[in-house]
């Protein structure tokens, strides 16, 4: 079963706890603190798989979670870190934020990407030890891994892709110059999932052809099949448009064509200019008229016509030798960037909460773990976003309702720092 769109929910595993100990040792206040730290959750990472050509697994099984980290011990012993979680796909599958539709990821490479990180190990009681808290009583807890639902879009990676409507021959063409092998008949939508295949030109010159199905008029709109795989067409860097010039089935070959470009253009704007030859098939059934009506036609919008029969290979060589041609000056296939993260607006502000314990005064509340998880505190302009930020927020003015004056302790998760007024 082909399947090219899924969501799921990922979670990265939480950090362990930090230990709260004491070495009993002669003359050290309470034995001394020696809690370790927690172990780092593990993270999930995303891993492009070229054996994989579809997401129906992710039909059965929609979470996917790291294990947490253990916890930390006595005599300073860190917490072991859990194992990353790894979780395959096929090339050329897109990460996006659930709720936000922001990329994530573009898995079209063979480098893994973290998509979720695991969280920080907390402090033992260890950290917290000054000349004035001789015997912290405390420890941190881990910090939890990231969590939220991510929807995983596949498309395609191919160098040229076959439109046109159903019937036209695509599937044809496909199998005659790759070792392809879709379903061919005498009737609408036999090719129900996109094929891909790979034609080699000799000398070390290849290019990847991808049969895409089911286009048909309103397709962008939803109508038939063709809706559910115009998203493989976005990533060609060719386009070849096939076209039943000889109207074996009562249709116009010119209103065809107006039809299918005007679909890749509703369905996004830069289809349209992308670059297109045109593919005249069935010329056994056509007049030689016919043909050069249409070629005349084509020609004087701009694009360039090539006369075939596909089913016998007659005159595909010219198509496949200005494709190569083509792609020889085209940009490689479209990767997407990753998306940064938005700033949080003052709707975004959620509660905290404040705890004294011995003078430090810890600050927790899930939307700071987001703001810390962006911010670069080396950099002077993140520095002072956070603590616009904190005043913006309400933090600062809850911290001097808890009591907290300069030159306390302030703690949020993993960043400590001096109160100052």
């Amino acid at each position: 079963m082909f399947v090219d769109k899924a969501k799921i929910l990922i979670k990265a595993g939480d950090g362990g706890d930090g230990a709260v100990a004491f070495h009993r040792e002669k003359y050290v206040a309470s034995g001394g603190p020696d809690g370790g730290d927690g172990g780092k959750g593990g993270d999930v990472i995303f891993v492009a798989d070229s054996n994989l050509s579809t997401l129906a697994d992710f039909r059965y099984k929609r979470k996917f979670e790291a294990k947490k980290g253990n916890n930390g011990s006595g005599g300073r012993k860190y917490g072991k870190a859990a194992e990353d979680l790894i979780v395959k796909v096929p090339i050329g599958t897109l990460v996006k934020d659930a709720n936000t539709g922001r990329i994530i990821a573009d898995l079209s490479g063979t480098e893994p990407v973290v998509v979720a990180k695991g969280g920080k190990g907390g402090w033992g009681n260890t950290h917290f030890a000054t000349p004035t808290r001789q015997a912290p009583r405390f420890a941190k807890p881990g910090l939890p891994g990231e969590e939220f639902e991510v929807t995983l879009e596949l498309k395609l990676l191919a160098d040229v892709g076959l439109v046109g409507f159903p019937n036209v021959g695509k599937s044809t063409l496909i199998s005659v110059v790759s070792q392809a092998k879709p379903q061919i008949a005498n009737y609408h939508f036999t090719t129900l999932t996109p094929t891909l295949g790979v034609v080699s030109m000799g000398d070390g010159v290849s290019f990847v052809m991808a049969d895409i199905p089911g286009l048909i008029e309103g397709a962008a709109d939803g109508t038939g099949l063709g809706h559910q795989f115009l998203r493989h067409v976005e990533r060609c860097r060719l386009l070849v448009h096939i076209v039943d010039v000889s109207g074996s089935e009562g249709r116009d070959p010119k209103e065809d064509f107006r039809i299918i470009n005007e679909e890749l253009r509703k369905f996004n704007e830069e289809l349209a200019d992308r670059p297109m030859l045109v593919a005249g098939n069935k010329c056994d059934l056509a007049t030689d008229e016919q043909i050069a009506d249409f070629k005349e036609w084509v020609e004087a919008q701009g694009y360039q016509f090539f006369p075939m029969m596909a089913a016998i290979r007659y005159d595909v060589d010219p198509l496949l030798n200005k494709i190569t041609e083509e792609l020889s000056k085209l940009p490689p296939i479209k990767v997407y960037e990753p998306e940064p993260m938005p700033e949080l607006d003052e709707e975004s502000y959620g509660d905290v909460t404040i705890r004294n314990c011995d003078g430090v005064y810890m600050v927790e509340g899930k939307w700071l773990l987001r703001v810390l998880r962006t911010v670069d505190f080396d950099d002077y302009e993140g520095l002072s976003y956070f603590e616009r930020l904190l005043t913006k927020s309400g933090v600062i003015d809850k911290l001097r309702e808890a009591g907290c004056q300069e030159g306390d302790t302030v703690s949020i998760y993993d960043l400590e720092f001096d109160f100052i007024e």
